[in-house]
């Protein structure tokens, strides 16, 4: 079992996702917006808080009540939140959620304040690391310098402490200005890793494979001792230091915002129970499929 005293340390930036709860036909217009806690690593640290879990986000919000409505949700999940920053005259983040007619979300962040917010949590690191038992990232916080600096420190510090080092780079086209930049630091914190989860899109962006097999196989090369790779058809293969597949239920899917988030979250937590030995991921992945499968029976991440 993991120690009680040494969190699962997620990194990332605290977002309010305001969400048109339908599909919308092509050309619809979006009407009425409701606002849900969001933000990938807090959706991964509310999951494995969940999940009995420890654990702590590293990340920052702006001194509005959007701020506090943030802390106050993952408090009352059971995340640790001393080190999340509140920066005075900020504003928090804000994304706008969308969903196609056939229920694929698209997303528009606005806020210019996530690299200050995180910049300010970095001033955390240290002391967060230091009694941490794993660090969970994602790509999203490489698109700024400011916060690209924080998570090579965060990757860098854990790395140095033997610490697992868990990367969901959760790809949003939209937050970047290429292409090329997204693959480029992606692949940096892929070879960085200890753990790598992502989806089978995702898996052949970073590889250039699109076969699920021969995707597992490039990005274990890159150096990651546990690949995990999702299937929007259900299915979830491992590769490295364990090859197994998991099918899990499927369900009518209302939305599926977090589904990826919550996999990570509950996997982290599963993988803490089991100290950190990878090579018995078989025994958490139905669970965490369960959880992700469940987080799509409704509109929020964390509903």
């Amino acid at each position: 079992m993991s120690e009680p005293s040494r969190p699962i340390l997620c990194l990332g930036e605290a977002i309010v996702d305001l969400i048109c709860e339908r599909r919308l036909e092509g050309g619809e217009p979006p009407d009425r917006f409701t606002p849900h806690h969001g933000g990938a690593l807090p959706n991964v640290a509310a999951a494995a808080a969940r999940r009995g879990a420890p654990v702590a986000l590293v990340g920052g919000v702006g001194s509005d009540h959007w701020g506090r409505w943030l802390i106050d949700g993952l408090a009352t999940e059971g995340v640790e939140t001393r080190w999340i920053a509140t920066i005075e005259g900020a504003r928090t983040p804000l994304a706008i959620a969308l969903f196609d007619s056939a229920g694929e979300p698209s997303f528009q962040i606005y806020g210019e304040h996530i690299g200050p917010t995180i910049e300010a949590a970095g001033t955390f690191l240290d002391e967060a690391i230091e009694v941490a038992q794993a660090l969970v990232v994602g790509a999203n916080t490489m698109v700024g310098e400011t916060e690209r600096a924080v998570t090579r420190r965060a990757v860098a510090t854990a790395r140095e402490r033997n610490l697992p080092v868990l990367l969901d780079p959760n790809h949003r086209p939209t937050r970047w200005e290429a292409e090329d930049d997204a693959l480029e630091f992606g692949r940096e914190l892929i070879v960085a890793a200890t753990v790598v989860k992502c989806n089978r899109e995702e898996a052949g962006l970073f590889t250039g494979e699109q076969d699920p097999g021969r995707a597992i196989a490039a990005l274990t090369a890159m150096g990651p001792n546990l690949i995990v790779v999702t299937d929007r058809g259900g299915e979830i293969r491992t590769g490295g230091v364990a090859a197994v597949t998991c099918v899990p239920e499927r369900i009518e899917v209302v939305s599926p915002l977090g589904a990826g988030d919550t996999f990570m979250g509950s996997l982290a937590a599963g993988l803490a129970d089991l100290n950190w030995d990878l090579g018995r991921v078989a025994e958490v992945l139905p669970r965490a499929a369960a959880d992700a499968t469940q987080a799509c029976a409704h509109w929020g991440a964390r509903s």
